[in-house]
């Protein structure tokens, strides 16, 4: 019988806290503190950390063979062989279902979008990880999918500012991991991932070098005059660290060091430092 503690890390609770994006709108529109809306936005919350549990383990059953081949993939509880491909199966369909009725118990608009993320997931498992670009889409969908659900879940009508910096950022961070994935699988064997073969590294760069200047473009007009409806000090504030951060995580990048986002945010202080400056602006900008 699987444990229980084998069935958590097949879950992944370290990919977990990406799902605190759902708090983003209710933050940005100064509600989130209520406890009403604190309570949906909680909510919403959960049905991620389901769904996604979820999406982890059947992508694990979907890619098991090449996870087994994988460096540090084989290490995972299904590949492994620790965690049983049936019991990963039942374990995925419970969590995927529950997802789907805690969304549907809070708001019919919030189980739109988490369906949304579920079924564009599954595409991504058993296809769209090998078309590229298209792969890459597919994952910064699921960030922005997760802040939309924030709205979906409280009521808040998200700006097209909003929109902008949250699905840029997100294709930032994504590109940024498969060209650092790129310049890794030069030297690896075997190959890392099978679609970064149909990437150079200067269009991965040309990617997220991009994706960068529009997050910060977009940001900035959402703090100047998407956020609120006038402009504040705070806001204006809340630019530069926010712009550093950018160029911080991007150094990163380039040298081939963000392959494992959740890494770099976890252990580098100087990036810790300027998302607390950073979130200090912001929530001054919200709240005073």
């Amino acid at each position: 019988m699987t444990s229980a503690r084998v069935l958590l890390r097949a879950a992944r609770p370290r990919q977990w806290p990406k799902n605190v994006l759902v708090l983003a709108a209710p933050a940005a529109a100064g509600i989130v503190h209520q406890p009403q809306e604190a309570l949906q936005a909680s909510v919403a919350v959960l049905a991620f950390v389901l769904a996604s549990s979820g999406v982890y383990l059947a992508n694990d059953v979907v890619d098991i063979e090449a996870d087994r081949a994988h460096p540090t993939k084989r290490h995972r509880p299904v590949a492994s062989g620790e965690l049983p491909v049936r019991d990963a199966r039942v374990a995925a369909a419970v969590l995927l279902a529950a997802g789907l009725l805690v969304a549907a118990l809070l708001a019919w608009q919030l189980l739109v979008v988490v369906a949304l993320y579920e079924g564009l997931q599954f595409l991504y498992s058993v296809r769209l990880k090998h078309v590229p670009l298209i792969e890459l889409i597919c994952v910064a969908s699921g960030f922005l999918l997760r802040a939309v659900a924030g709205g979906a879940a409280t009521g808040i009508g998200l700006t097209v500012w909003f929109v902008g910096a949250v699905s840029f950022g997100a294709l930032f961070v994504v590109a940024g991991k498969r060209y650092s994935e790129r310049l890794l699988a030069e030297e690896a064997t075997p190959a890392i991932r099978p679609v970064l073969a149909r990437y150079s590294a200067s269009y991965l760069r040309f990617v997220w070098t991009l994706s960068a200047a529009v997050v910060v473009a977009t940001y900035a007009l959402w703090a100047a005059v998407g956020g609120q409806a006038a402009l504040t000090s705070w806001a204006v504030a809340s630019v530069l660290p926010f712009t550093v951060a950018v160029l911080w995580y991007a150094v990163k990048v380039d040298a081939g060091g963000a392959g494992e986002p959740e890494e770099v945010f976890l252990h580098d202080g100087m990036l810790q430092l300027l998302l607390v400056v950073w979130a200090g602006c912001f929530l001054g900008s919200v709240y005073l």
